[in-house]
């Protein structure tokens, strides 16, 4: 479980969004990071013991900054109002599909996936899926994945209107192909997040993703 501190933490921050603020609580802060980073490398060694890809990974690793980059943003609030961790095989910029955790209150969730890929390796997933539809299905369609995520993520903007160019459109796979992000999440409630069941939670999540994940990085290994 996290400390109701970390949580009244991000709270504070989304109201006091500003440099002099944050400086003024940095070890409050520094206090909620760690909080945080401990969490995650329960959940990494606990985890790692069915996922050898990732036993090895430290959670400072996977963690990523507080500070926003504001260079592009109309946005200029100086810091993220979330912790995020990405827990990936050979670390959180490896391009591999991966376990991910996001504590926002109000907006936490676990799960995972493979976000946004580049090019390359999106149309090597959409090839798996169209080469074994019927084994990609049967993972999204178990009782366990269904009880758990309900079903892949579909966000504004995560699918493509028409089949990609080089797949058939009356292919049975057609539905997924249009994906260009796979990612499946299960909302956390701030309950949750204090709640002494929070890694296990947070685990069962990771043990039923676990062969989505395998079938996204045999693809791309491949």
């Amino acid at each position: 479980m996290l400390q109701k501190s970390t949580v009244i933490f991000l709270k504070s921050l989304k109201k006091n969004n500003n440099k002099p603020w944050f400086d003024e609580h940095r070890k409050v802060y520094e206090h909620a990071k760690k909080d945080m980073e401990q969490m995650v490398q329960s959940v990494i060694d606990m985890h790692g013991k069915k996922d050898p890809l990732i036993a090895d990974l430290k959670a400072k690793e996977c963690m990523f900054r507080i500070n926003r980059d504001v260079r592009f943003s109309n946005d200029k609030s100086p810091y993220k109002t979330n912790f995020g961790a990405s827990i990936n095989g050979g670390g959180k910029k490896s391009g591999l599909a991966g376990y991910y955790i996001h504590i926002e209150p109000g907006q936490s969730f676990t799960g995972g996936g493979l976000y946004v890929p580049m090019p390359p390796a999106l149309k090597k997933v959409r090839q798996e899926i169209d080469y074994n539809l019927e084994e990609f299905t049967k993972i999204l369609q178990s009782k366990k994945f269904k009880s758990v995520f309900g079903s892949l993520s579909e966000w504004e903007g995560v699918k493509l209107s028409r089949v990609p160019q080089g797949f058939d459109k009356d292919s049975s796979a057609a539905p997924y192909l249009l994906f260009k992000s796979y990612i499946a999440d299960k909302p956390l409630s701030d309950e949750d997040l204090v709640d002494k069941t929070l890694i296990k939670t947070i685990l069962y999540s990771f043990e039923t993703l676990q062969p989505l994940l395998q079938f996204l990085n045999r693809a791309l290994e491949d």
